[in-house]
């Protein structure tokens, strides 16, 4: 049964990266408005909402867009930071909305930077912690419930990223429109690449819970 399920998150999982890399080239190609670039767009955006303290830099890599709350930098990839197309100001926009959160003291992205730390240490000895408890399972049980709470709060972790993901993205599409950025043509090309986006938080999150599962699965039926 969990073969089954895997398999079908795996599918899942690269359709929805399918879908995404084709709006990305696609919405790459549309020009936004007034010719405004990624930066221009996170730096009007971060001013409007009153944070001067945020600085936006560029990232080389592709898909290394992300906001920092330790330093307070927008850091937006080569492709979005000077682009002018609708997914640069969809991205631009939905990075500002994480500094926006950070100022408003939104809960869920303080729980999530709270979380941070001990995911980290969490995810750099979860592999180890549970293929050591399949193998103690007989002699050592409490190894593998050990294993399964540090995995457990991995996929806390990827729940807790959905509602500051799909606030982000909110905050975003409602400036953008407010602002006079996009028009109801394009408003709806930034809605839908943003959507996309989500869909990968949501599959990360299924597929973590899933293995979550399966750990616990071989957990209970190990001790009977």
């Amino acid at each position: 049964m969990y073969w089954i399920l895997f398999i079908g998150i795996a599918l899942l999982s690269y359709l929805v990266q399918a879908n995404l890399k084709a709006k990305m080239e696609k919405y790459s190609q549309l020009g936004i408005g007034g010719g405004l670039t990624g930066r221009d767009i996170a730096e009007r955006m971060l001013r409007e909402n009153g944070i001067y303290d945020v600085r936006v830099t560029s990232t080389s890599g592709m898909l290394t867009d992300h906001y920092n709350p330790a330093n307070k930098t927008v850091n937006l990839s080569e492709g979005v930071f000077s682009s002018s197309s609708v997914m640069a100001a969809a991205v631009a926009a939905h990075e500002c909305g994480h500094a926006v959160q950070h100022a408003r003291a939104y809960a869920p992205l303080q729980m999530r930077s709270a979380l941070v730390p001990v995911v980290q240490f969490a995810s750099s000895i979860v592999s180890w912690v549970l293929l050591a408890g399949i193998f103690l399972m007989e002699s050592f049980p409490q190894l593998m419930l050990i294993g399964i709470c540090l995995f457990a709060m991995t996929t806390l972790f990827s729940f807790i990223t959905l509602p500051v993901e799909i606030d982000a993205s909110r905050r975003a599409l409602v400036w953008l429109r407010s602002a006079g950025v996009t028009n109801a043509y394009n408003q709806h090309q930034a809605q839908d690449a943003l959507k996309a986006a989500a869909y990968t938080y949501v599959v990360a999150a299924l597929s973590s819970l899933a293995t979550l599962v399966y750990y616990v699965m071989i957990f209970t039926n190990r001790r009977d």
